[in-house]
């Protein structure tokens, strides 16, 4: 039986157009949104960063070597 993992990823950022197609790719790569979009205010550069949480599952163990961004 093969074994299942779930990764997780919090991607940050500018509240921004950038941002936001970060977001819509690695949903189109199959993760999942987890949890809602938080936000703060970065008051020497004047700007809001965004930040979301997302999570996927794919077949086999763990690794820390593994790259979460290639998934």
């Amino acid at each position: 039986m093969a074994r299942q993992t779930t990764l997780y990823r919090y991607l940050t950022g500018p509240d921004d157009a950038a941002f936001c197609h970060r977001v819509s790719e690695a949903l189109s790569r199959g993760w999942v949104l987890y949890g809602p979009p938080t936000l703060t205010f970065d008051s020497e550069a004047g700007r809001v960063i965004c930040g979301q949480a997302i999570i996927k599952d794919t077949d086999g163990p763990y690794s820390p070597d593994m790259e979460l961004a290639e998934q």
